[in-house]
C-alpha cells in the first residue's frame, strides 16, 4: 500500500515537473519572439524616421503638414522604408510598378497622390488612406455608397474588383479576413493597420521632442 501511494506521489511530481518545464519552454520562446519582433519593428521605424525630414518638405509643399505621420505610417505599411519606393507610389505615377527608383522620387509622388485622394475625399482621413491603397475610384464609390468611408464599403469594394478582375492571379489573399470576406483586391484592413501605425509615429516623436527639450535643459 505505501509503495502503490509512494509511485502515485512521484507519478504527480513527475507530471507536474514535466508540465512545469513545458510551460517555461513556451514562456521563454514567446518572450524571444516577442523580442524579435520588437527589434524588427524599432528597426523599421527608424527606416522610416529617417525620411521624416524628406515627408515634411513635400507635405508642407501639399499644405498638409498635419498629415505627416499619416504619410509616415502609410511608408511603413507599404514598405517598412526599404527600397527605392518607399511609398510604393508607381502605380501612381505611370500605371505599374517599378518605374520609380529613387527613394525622394517615391515621397514626392506618394504625397502628392495622398493629397489629391485627401481633397477628393474632402479631408476624411479614413477614406484618404484606403484610396491610397485601392486607388482614386474609391472615393466616389464609398461617398455614393455611405456618405464616407466604412469598413462594410471597403470590403464590398473590393469584393466587386476582385470579381471583375480578368486576371485574379495578380491579386493574392495573404490576409485571413480577406479569404473570408473573398475580398482580395487590395488591403481591406488598410486604414486599421496606417492609423495603428500612425499613433506610434506620434508618440515616437512626442518622446523625440521631449529629449531634445530635457538636454537643451541639462
Amino acid at each position: 500500500m505505501r509503495n502503490v501511494f509512494l509511485r502515485a506521489t512521484f507519478m504527480t511530481i513527475g507530471v507536474i515537473l514535466f508540465f512545469s518545464v513545458v510551460f517555461t519552454m513556451v514562456s521563454l520562446w514567446e518572450r524571444k519572439a516577442d523580442f524579435r519582433r520588437e527589434i524588427g519593428y524599432h528597426l523599421r521605424v527608424d527606416q522610416v524616421e529617417q525620411y521624416r525630414p524628406l515627408v515634411e518638405i513635400h507635405a508642407k509643399e501639399h499644405g498638409l503638414e498635419q498629415e505627416v505621420d499619416t504619410l509616415l505610417a502609410i511608408m511603413m505599411q507599404e514598405s517598412g522604408g526599404r527600397g527605392d519606393d518607399p511609398m510604393q507610389a508607381s502605380e501612381s505615377l505611370c500605371g505599374e510598378r517599378g518605374c520609380i527608383d529613387h527613394p525622394e522620387q517615391s515621397i514626392a509622388q506618394g504625397i502628392a497622390y495622398f493629397k489629391e485622394v485627401f481633397d477628393k475625399a474632402d479631408g476624411d482621413r479614413k477614406l484618404a488612406i484606403q484610396s491610397y491603397n485601392f486607388g482614386v475610384g474609391f472615393v466616389s464609390y464609398a461617398l455614393e455608397k455611405a456618405g464616407q468611408y466604412t469598413f462594410d464599403v471597403a470590403v464590398q469594394f473590393s469584393q466587386e474588383m476582385y470579381e471583375k478582375a480578368e486576371d485574379k492571379s495578380l491579386y493574392t489573399c495573404i490576409r485571413k479576413e480577406a479569404r473570408e470576406y473573398d475580398a482580395c483586391y487590395g488591403d481591406i484592413l488598410y486604414v486599421r493597420d496606417v492609423l495603428g501605425y500612425r499613433d506610434l509615429f506620434l508618440s515616437h516623436e512626442k518622446q523625440d521632442v521631449a529629449k531634445v527639450d530635457s538636454q537643451s535643459i541639462k
